[in-house]
């Protein structure tokens, strides 16, 4: 652990700069936190936005070689990198589209190199990404990239519900070709052992969603269920796995499911995510599994229109910290029983 088992050291990217990151981050150092708190982006350009929301924080500069340090509320420790422009609350420059992508670099360079025991994301915007002519899918897919982690799988947690998906940003006329037997088997096991090994379940009660209404409806309604996820399935439950279903999506997420599971797995991200964000939108986190470093994130975007308008919402960021805390100290957590 970078900092002790006591209080890691989490860093923070402010993500895109034309939106509300740097707020939530500003949010975020009143806070006490029993971590080290380091937030990766432009020191002017938070200076800047706390003068517009009226925070009275201390921006304090951080380096790789500084000692460790509990984070003291009031004040933020700030590991500087550089914008290509300034940046105004709430308009995109494409010209900082690299400038979001190099904190995520050193980011997930630090935690790496052990310099940081978890990473959390602010959020950032694809569009201006891709714009610049840089290619980006998204946070998750460039982040498997960069850890050369060959099958990311993004789960999503709001109280006790948490659901994973088996494919994440594609069209929907994609997804079915998308889900191979070896895929959807690397994404199980992936997200059991990540239950096991980061949050502590000794053995998961997993939910997995058939792709089709009704799961297919015997072959009615399509081959998938049949074809790829019963055989992947019953393959993994003779493993010793305790896989449920393939449930129809519109049963998996009924109280009496919920209730035998402890986590979900969705065939695609607009199966699964809805219910996520309607139980807990503006407290669920994002976290990416199958990487070798841990990594959470808000459960919303940019929010350009709230960017410097002292209105953006931080509860999503600070669960997301709380939850990078407790994943960088698994011995606080301690194994349970599912």
């Amino acid at each position: 652990m970078a900092h002790s088992m006591l209080h890691p050291r989490i860093v923070v990217t402010a993500g895109e700069p034309a939106g509300i990151g740097p707020d939530l981050c500003i949010a975020m150092a009143a806070r006490e936190w029993p971590c080290e708190l380091v937030v990766a982006a432009d020191r002017a350009l938070l200076e800047a936005r706390a003068a517009q929301l009226h925070a009275g924080i201390e921006l304090r500069a951080w380096t790789p070689e500084a000692p460790p340090g509990r984070h003291r509320p009031g004040t933020l420790a700030v590991w500087h990198h550089p914008l290509a422009a300034q940046a105004r609350a709430g308009v995109l420059d494409p010209r900082n589209a690299r400038y979001v992508l190099d904190l995520l670099d050193a980011a997930v360079a630090g935690c790496v190199r052990g310099r940081f025991d978890a990473m959390v994301t602010a959020p950032v915007q694809k569009s201006v990404v891709c714009d610049a002519g840089i290619e980006f899918s998204g946070h998750t897919e460039y982040l498997a990239t960069l850890t050369g982690a060959p099958r990311p799988v993004m789960m999503l947690v709001a109280g006790g519900l948490r659901v994973a998906l088996a494919t994440t940003h594609l069209p929907l006329r994609r997804v079915s070709d998308a889900i191979t037997r070896e895929s959807l088997d690397e994404v199980i096991r992936i997200l059991e052992r990540d239950l096991r090994t980061r949050f502590g379940l000794s053995r998961p009660r997993i939910v997995v969603c058939g792709l089709n209404p009704h799961a297919g409806e015997s072959g009615h309604l399509g081959h998938e269920e049949i074809d790829t996820i019963i055989p992947v399935m019953e393959t993994l439950r003779a493993g010793g796995m305790h896989l449920i279903g393939p449930a129809p999506a519109d049963t998996a997420f009924t109280p009496h499911m919920l209730a035998q599971a402890d986590a979900v797995l969705a065939m695609y991200h607009d199966q699964g995510l809805p219910v996520l964000k309607h139980a807990g939108f503006g407290h669920a986190v994002n976290v990416t599994l199958g990487l070798p470093i841990v990594r959470t994130s808000v459960d919303h975007g940019t929010a350009l229109d709230l960017a410097g308008s002292g209105r953006a919402q931080a509860g999503s960021l600070a669960a997301a910290v709380e939850l990078a805390i407790e994943l960088a100290t698994p011995a606080a957590c301690g194994p349970t029983s599912s």
